[in-house]
């Protein structure tokens, strides 16, 4: 049975949410604030996690942050505001999914079961644990600290989708994928502001590397298809 961890300091969404998810096959831990979502999140180790942007203490967006930082866990972030910039901050902060209020809990439900079995297909060797340090072209990204550090051994900045997508390009070098390959192994099938500016994720990345923009030795576009990681990739222990 799935645990999901619902973080959100309004207590009647609280317990619609636990008797819903409960009703429906789900094993249900609900907590009102950061502190007691780390405590729950250490005990019970969750399956997912639905995470409330407005909370007393630290907001969800800090939380979201720190609880990729350590863990892989999918994360449904839930917000009164529905703005875009909104979105694309928790996602940025490494959200798998977003869920505007109000919403129907049948709504919800749908986005938990598409994120955990997202998370589920996904290759072997795309879950964090699988290698911590990776080398390429010069290149050597941190798993763990999310540090990308350049031939000459400068540390480059990665927002959370930046590494997200590099990610997902070192587990399948030297293969062709394409947008909607891309989107569905990065987000949601609805987040629509990266479905319409993927090609723009993949240019900033190329960015981070210093890739020529008319002519990428790593990324490479392959017309008509997508793109693909031409450079080889090696798990440094």
């Amino acid at each position: 049975m799935d645990h999901v961890l619902v973080v959100d300091d309004d207590a009647e969404i609280r317990s619609l949410l636990r008797a819903y998810l409960e009703k429906n096959g789900y094993r249900v831990t609900a907590v009102g604030d950061g502190k007691a979502m780390w405590t729950a999140f250490d005990e019970a180790h969750p399956d997912l996690v639905v995470l409330d942007v407005m909370l007393p203490g630290a907001d969800g967006l800090t939380l979201c942050r720190d609880v990729r930082a350590r863990s892989g866990v999918p994360i449904i972030m839930l917000t009164a505001r529905g703005e875009e910039t909104d979105r694309i901050v928790g996602l940025e902060m490494g959200a798998d999914d977003y869920l505007a209020k109000p919403f129907s809990p049948r709504e919800l439900l749908a986005r938990i079961k598409s994120v955990l079995r997202r998370a589920r297909t996904l290759p072997a060797n795309l879950q964090p644990e699988a290698a911590r340090r990776l080398a390429f072209a010069g290149w050597t990204l941190d798993t763990s600290t999310r540090n990308l550090v350049s031939p000459a051994g400068v540390v480059v900045a990665l927002s959370g989708v930046e590494f997200k997508l590099l990610r997902i390009f070192l587990a399948h070098p030297n293969r062709v994928l394409n947008r909607d390959q891309l989107i569905d192994m990065m987000l949601s099938r609805d987040a629509s502001p990266f479905d319409r500016s993927i090609d723009v994720q993949v240019s900033r990345l190329r960015h981070r590397l210093d890739e020529d923009a008319k002519e990428p030795a790593i990324i490479k576009t392959v017309r008509g298809e997508g793109y693909v990681f031409a450079a080889a990739v090696d798990v440094i222990a």
